[in-house]
């Protein structure tokens, strides 16, 4: 398995690509990309995760309008 595969699998499950993700954490993809290599530590991944909540809070938002 692949490192970081939680965040992988969350952003493909919540119909994003990595690149959505970069955008929304204010960094380049292939930034993101090199960070999800190695496995990141438990606080880092919290924030990505929080970040991948917004993203599908404002989807549901736009859908709603």
């Amino acid at each position: 398995m692949k490192p970081n595969q939680d965040i992988r699998n969350a952003v493909e499950e919540n119909g994003f690509k990595l690149w959505e993700l970069a955008e929304a954490l204010g960094i380049y993809d292939g930034n993101l990309s090199r960070k999800l290599r190695r496995e990141l530590p438990t606080d880092q991944k919290e924030h990505i995760f929080r970040v991948i909540d917004r993203m599908v809070e404002r989807r549901q938002m736009q859908e709603g309008e």
